[in-house]
């Protein structure tokens, strides 16, 4: 089975630039408020609309749905000085000599912010309800699944490709018997290093969660989580390699779940075997 780990929640955000380089979500959000500018020029040079400064809030709500805050920002910024240079008196200047134009500009820019955070917020939870769900799904599929499995190297196999969907990064379970290590099952592209395997044991032998980048995983790029199994039995490390910008707020409770259902399966596993 072949695992994808590269899409993310919200990717399909205005034709998928969400997930696009920095570089292209703000050109996107400079030519949306370009459009608006043409359209407000245009109007404003057939009929006088007061409030004809809204047309630049729209361009703020699109960025912050579909490019993220940063772009909405932006274009909250630019909306502002396009406003000023091509509809107020004088024109295509930035001077102002009107007093009720600063205040107008003013309360664009600021109305342009509010919607911007109000709308961005909005997206995010939209998101993280849609992960919950799609973790929830999962977690349930894995339970069902895990429990029918009579073999030990297929159980660790669906643990380890069940945390990496949830994810979405690089995952590792490695099985420990007698201090020594006798399985290391992986998901994703990547190579597990020594200091990695050092890691996982302390983490281990703590009873601890070990973090990446912290003593004494200093060069390890995973976190581990211990596996609470029988004594007797293999014990188990759960590894997730996080990109440290964009790490969870609390995976151990994803991770907590999948231990028990993994360590409930090895017990299995291992007083099945273990019976004369």
């Amino acid at each position: 089975m072949q695992l994808d780990i590269t899409s993310s929640p919200g990717g399909d955000s205005l034709f998928g630039l969400a997930e696009a380089p920095a570089a292209v979500r703000y050109l996107a959000s400079f030519a949306m408020t370009a459009f608006a500018t043409i359209v407000a020029v245009g109007v404003d040079t057939q009929v006088a609309i007061p409030n004809i400064s809204l047309i630049f809030v729209v361009p703020v709500i699109i960025a912050a749905v579909g490019l993220s805050l940063g772009p909405s920002l932006f274009s909250a910024i630019l909306g502002a000085l396009a406003y000023n240079f091509f509809l107020t008196e004088p024109r295509y200047t930035l001077i102002v000599d009107d007093p009720a134009n600063v205040w107008a500009i003013g309360l664009l820019f600021v109305v342009g912010l509010i919607v911007s955070g109000l709308a961005f917020t909005s997206r995010r939870r939209a998101i993280e309800g849609g992960l919950l769900r799609r973790q929830a799904t999962m977690l349930q599929t894995y339970s069902r699944d895990v429990a029918g499995i009579d073999n030990a190297k297929a159980i660790v196999s669906i643990t380890c490709r069940t945390l990496a969907a949830l994810f979405q990064v690089p995952a590792v379970v490695i099985l420990v018997l007698d201090g020594k290590v006798v399985s290391v099952e992986k998901a994703g592209n990547v190579e597990l290093q020594e200091a990695e395997i050092e890691a996982a044991q302390s983490s281990l032998a703590t009873g601890l969660v070990v973090s990446a980048g912290v003593y004494p995983a200093l060069t390890s790029r995973f976190d581990f989580w211990p596996v609470k199994t029988t004594a007797g039995g293999p014990r188990a490390a759960i590894g997730l390699a996080f990109d440290p910008e964009e790490r969870p707020a609390a995976p151990s409770t994803s991770v907590d779940i999948v231990g028990r259902f993994l360590a409930l399966a090895l017990d299995r596993q291992h007083f099945r075997h273990a019976r004369p």
